[in-house]
């Protein structure tokens, strides 16, 4: 039997430009891939038809194809991860665990207690940085603490980023030391209860036109004017590194969206209350009104407020929504509405396709007027004026609303002038109050 070095795919579903792998090849031979599908997380997903899961499937029946292809193989698992390792290590004779870094809750939680299980048998678990630029306090204030405002954050990216940080890994020039074995047969999605979407994300190439025109493009919803390399980003097909150098030649506007993603993930690193409640606490205490019936029609695009409805109605079916929209949807949930972002929050991570934790919880929080560098709380988004400026032709709301001007499209479930007066006094009553 082969002694193994394990690499663990998690959120870095590629073979070429990965730290992870790269160094697991580097320093091992017999290095045997892995891909957990962790009950931990699918057990807690209500829908069964879940996009997400039927990304990962494709992206994992892809590195497999590609493994054997040069003569190894994926091995794939559907269990909790601390189990697998536990029988793993039954099994075969391993030299040690390798794989990148991931920095939300449940994970850093997990990754524990696989170390610990780890340093049991006297091994080591070694993991790297792959899917941001900056991680953890890499970029903070020269005193030393984190930063709380994008723009000082991101001019300190930019100053400290050098091509030391935007050079790829050569994983190829090492593929000799994969594990070299015979195919096994994928389980198949069903046999863990989910349903296939036959949806193609395939396309993981750079737009070069596109980008070098983002700045002009990126607010209109019925333009095709931004990447879509999101759900690429979030579950790692793409490169970091490689979109990076794709915005430092191309487009600014475009690199500083990556920049305001690692500024996330900086403030969850540093402020990881963000996930249960407001990252200012005095807006834990908002009165929201919560009302179920209109957090329905949000939900199913039925508010008669048509670029909200929109957005709603793209995101049920595709899985996707354009960032503008996500902002005027937001708003309208927390201002006009007055329900509790973490509704929304919730709701966003259960159809986005491109979910993030961090960056998901700081858009949420921009709109709601909590978070970091959030707007204030008297910027109340007004969907007509929105609709103006972004979707004058009504294009992009005509292609989700077909029954735009006929009486089965509903009236405004709140009046536009009434809920923002609301919205800022509710909020203003409540702020002062915690003075």
């Amino acid at each position: 039997m082969n002694d193994l070095t394990i690499f663990w795919f998690r959120r870095d579903l590629r073979l070429e430009d990965n730290a992870g792998l790269y160094h697991a090849l580097k320093e091992g031979k017999n290095v045997q891939p892995i891909f957990i599908f962790d009950r931990n997380i699918l057990d807690h997903l209500e829908e069964k038809d879940d996009r997400r899961v039927s990304f990962i499937y494709t992206q994992i029946k892809r590195l497999k194809q590609e493994l054997q292809s040069k003569g190894s193989d994926l091995w794939v698992f559907y269990g909790s991860p601390i189990e697998v390792f536990q029988s793993l290590l039954k099994e075969q004779t391993i030299t040690g665990l390798f794989a990148n870094k991931d920095y939300e809750p449940y994970a850093l939680e997990r990754d524990k207690s696989v170390y610990e299980l780890f340093q049991k048998h006297h091994l080591i678990f070694r993991a790297f940085k792959d899917h941001v630029i900056f991680e953890k306090s890499e970029v903070v204030k020269d005193d030393g603490k984190p930063y709380t405002v994008f723009t000082p954050y991101s001019k300190k990216w930019k100053a400290k980023l050098n091509d030391f940080y935007l050079k790829p890994y050569p994983t190829e020039s090492h593929f000799n030391n994969f594990h070299q074995s015979e195919a096994k047969p994928l389980l198949h999605l069903d046999s863990m209860g989910f349903q296939k979407h036959e949806e193609d994300w395939s396309d993981t190439a750079v737009d070069k036109a596109l980008v070098n025109n983002y700045h002009e493009t990126r607010d209109i919803p019925a333009l095709k004017g931004t990447s879509r390399l999101s759900v690429h980003l979030r579950f790692g097909t793409v490169s970091i590194r490689a979109l990076a150098k794709a915005g430092i030649e191309l487009n600014e506007k475009w690199l500083n969206e990556l920049i305001w993603r690692d500024f996330y993930q900086s403030i969850l690193w540093h402020f990881p209350h963000v996930v249960m409640g407001s990252f200012k606490p005095a807006y834990d205490h908002i009165p929201w009104i919560n009302d179920e019936a209109q957090f329905a029609a949000w939900c199913d695009g039925q508010t008669g407020y048509p670029i909200v409805d929109a957005g709603m109605r793209e995101l049920n079916e595709t899985g996707f929504m354009h960032n503008r929209v996500r902002m005027i949807v937001s708003s309208f949930l927390t201002k006009h509405l007055l329900i509790d972002w973490r509704w929304g929050e919730a709701y966003f991570a259960q159809k986005l396709i491109d979910f993030e934790l961090a960056s998901n919880n700081g858009g949420w929080q921009w709109a709601a007027s909590s978070g970091v560098d959030a707007a204030p709380y008297f910027r109340v988004f007004n969907p007509y004026l929105q609709t103006e400026r972004f979707d004058p032709e009504l294009k992009y709301i005509r292609k989700w609303i077909p029954e735009l001007d006929t009486p089965s499209y509903p009236k405004p479930i709140v009046e536009h002038k009434m809920a923002r007066e609301r919205a800022i006094k509710t909020y203003k009553n409540e702020l002062q109050k915690r003075k």
